[in-house]
């Protein structure tokens, strides 16, 4: 049985080949694979201890839920990019600007960051804060009544990418009613 850090190497170095953006001709390819190797394999064994991550049968099922995340959310970066153009050469400049409490089924810190970047990187939107108490994040929106869906779509592709204790339909959290300290 092949050694996990063996395989994460050989996947930096296939990652390093990539990223060096090389020719394909056999000599170059063996060359760079090669420079990959002797970076990658003491780095591998390195780190080797630092992640323990789910076996590769659990990270081949959620393949289709991470195309169907990363779907939904270009399909709501594109959404987002028009409405916000329409905003800015809309004379009037139609916005509702507000701040939204989301309370989050997802717990685990990689899936809680994955929302939140998320939503920072769609246009017309701004992860303010993450209340870990709540477990609930706090967006600005230049509209905030249109922002949950989105979030909620995304929400449940990450509950199974990220083998979350909850899975998707299950009931949302509700908002905290006494304010907080906020």
């Amino acid at each position: 049985m092949m050694r996990r850090w063996i395989t994460n190497a050989l996947v930096f170095t296939v990652l390093w080949i990539f990223v060096r953006g090389v020719e394909l001709t056999p000599v170059r390819l063996a060359e760079e694979a090669l420079i990959g190797l002797l970076v990658s394999l003491p780095l591998a064994y390195a780190i080797r201890h630092f992640y323990q991550g789910p076996p590769v049968a659990r990270s081949v099922r959620v393949v289709p839920y991470v195309l169907l995340y990363l779907a939904a959310f270009v399909r709501e970066l594109l959404v987002a990019n028009l409405s916000v153009a329409r905003v800015v050469v809309s004379p009037s400049l139609p916005i509702d600007p507000a701040v939204v409490e989301v309370p989050l089924r997802v717990e685990s810190d990689a899936a809680v960051t994955t929302i939140a970047n998320s939503i920072t990187l769609t246009p017309g939107t701004l992860t303010m804060d993450y209340d870990a108490d709540a477990n609930s994040l706090y967006v600005h929106s230049l509209s905030g009544t249109d922002i949950l869906d989105p979030i909620r779509t995304w929400e449940d592709y990450a509950l199974v990418i990220f083998n979350e204790p909850l899975k998707p339909g299950d009931p949302v959290p509700e908002p905290r009613t006494d304010g907080g300290d906020r």
